[in-house]
């Protein structure tokens, strides 16, 4: 079918797809100590630019404090047959001030500008909902998971805005017995959606505390939802093989039903797939062992706090955030991942100290791929009050931007040297970035139906 709508017509079409010359990060200053906006930050990726690895354009929040986190499309690949929708904006949540930022990213894709507000305060009057997290978009539709209630307390649940971001209400009829909210992702072919479990808003905000997780404040269980009822239907509970399941993906391929969690504090990879008398079925495909450090009174986690899964399904890329590696695995196979690179950069075990000459506060913590699979971009911040509490220097040093070189065909990964973007250096003192978008759509937000 010819291209009318957003996104691409399958997962191929999108690895074919020109690169991307433009990347969108968020970048933070709630937390910092420093009284200034966050902001959507503009870097150049286009290497034949005179500004590569550069940040060209910073689009300033209308308030201090929103922490803003993650981002998502107000469409994709799932409306590509829908020939009125376009890409054209990005939302961008304040996880502390509840805010919904709507960013046209089309008028100038170099220069975003702000389109519209949704009040937090509107959200929690009309939704009872707080701590936005993940976006979607659903065809014309846009779903947001939010972490907690008006109050701040688990479970929270899932927002539902229509394509001109009006307010719908909530979007799930039931949260059964969940206890705790996160990421989700969608598989409409097989009637799943899947979500995570993290903390209430109350638990993570403040900083982490090891105490809290035995006092079970934090997740353990993931959650398959019947999509079209819009209802939790089987819940897994992963014990302490899924402490802190976090990040949750499905293959592209539409037709799949595997898909892959990462257990933050456990620092494993769940994998998930229906079998064949159509049960849904778990397994740990991937431990990654703690590691002894003088200064912690326990051994070490990676804390692994995302993964990938490439466009063509063929590899897995996860962090370990306090270790300081990143780790691509071959998932040819989903129930036996082969690991086919590493790269370290930051991190508490000292092995990359330095990258490309920038002083690395903070480990590998968000990424986003390209198309193409070829090039990974990494940042370092998780979270303002749990960076500060980890990595203490990062006050001073901010954020980095580091793009690895990855080789799809045979595997294998590199510090690509060429290119670093220190937010460190940023005019109104050293921010943090966190989760990375292209203008063209990304391996983390397309969904085919």
């Amino acid at each position: 079918m010819e291209c009318c709508g957003p996104g691409y017509a399958s997962p191929q079409a999108a690895i074919e797809a020109p690169r991307e010359k433009l990347l969108y990060t968020i970048a933070i200053y709630t937390g910092t100590g420093i009284q200034k906006p966050d902001y959507l930050a503009t870097v150049d990726v286009d290497p034949d630019s005179p500004t590569y690895s550069q940040v060209i354009h910073r689009l300033e929040m209308p308030g201090i404090g929103d922490e803003l986190h993650h981002m998502g499309w107000n469409a994709c690949s799932s409306c590509h047959d829908d020939g009125s929708m376009s890409r054209k904006y990005l939302i961008l949540p304040g996880v502390r001030s509840n805010k919904l930022h709507i960013v046209d990213t089309a008028t100038d894709p170099r220069a975003p500008r702000l389109h519209k507000v949704i009040d937090g305060a509107e959200i929690k009057a009309k939704a009872d909902l707080s701590g936005p997290h993940t976006v979607h978009c659903l065809g014309s539709e846009i779903i947001i998971s939010f972490l907690g209630d008006a109050k701040g307390e688990a479970p929270g649940g899932y927002l539902h805005l229509n394509k001109d971001f009006n307010i719908v209400g909530r979007w799930e009829n039931s949260m059964g017995d969940i206890k705790f909210g996160y990421d989700f992702w969608y598989q409409p072919r097989h009637n799943v959606m899947v979500s995570s479990e993290w903390a209430a808003p109350n638990t993570f905000m403040p900083g982490f505390d090891l105490e809290e997780v035995g006092h079970l404040k934090y997740g353990r269980e993931l959650h398959f939802w019947d999509f079209e009822k819009r209802e939790p239907v089987e819940s897994f509970y992963l014990g302490e093989d899924g402490l802190l399941p976090l990040e949750v993906k499905f293959h592209h391929n539409p037709d799949s039903t595997h898909g892959f969690c990462g257990a933050a504090l456990s620092t494993n990879v769940i994998h998930w797939w229906k079998d064949g008398a159509g049960k849904w079925q778990w397994e740990k495909i991937i431990d990654v062992e703690n590691e002894m450090h003088p200064d912690w009174p326990i051994p070490l986690p990676g804390v692994m706090s995302a993964i990938l899964v490439s466009m063509d399904d063929k590899y897995l890329y996860l962090n370990n955030w306090l270790h300081g590696d990143m780790r691509q695995y071959d998932i040819t196979d989903p129930h036996n991942p082969k690991l086919t690179g590493q790269v370290f950069m930051g991190g508490l075990l000292n092995k990359a100290p330095v990258v490309n000459g920038v002083e690395m506060a903070g480990g590998p913590q968000m990424f986003q791929l390209s198309l193409d699979g070829r090039r990974l971009y990494v940042t370092t911040s998780l979270f303002s009050t749990w960076d500060n509490q980890f990595y203490p220097e990062i006050r001073e040093k901010g954020g980095v931007m580091v793009m690895i070189d990855c080789d799809p065909e045979n595997g294998g990964m590199k510090i690509n040297p060429d290119f670093i973007v220190d937010f460190g250096k940023e005019p109104n003192g050293p921010s943090r970035c966190h989760e990375m978008r292209y203008p063209g759509g990304d391996c983390t937000s397309d969904i085919w139906l």
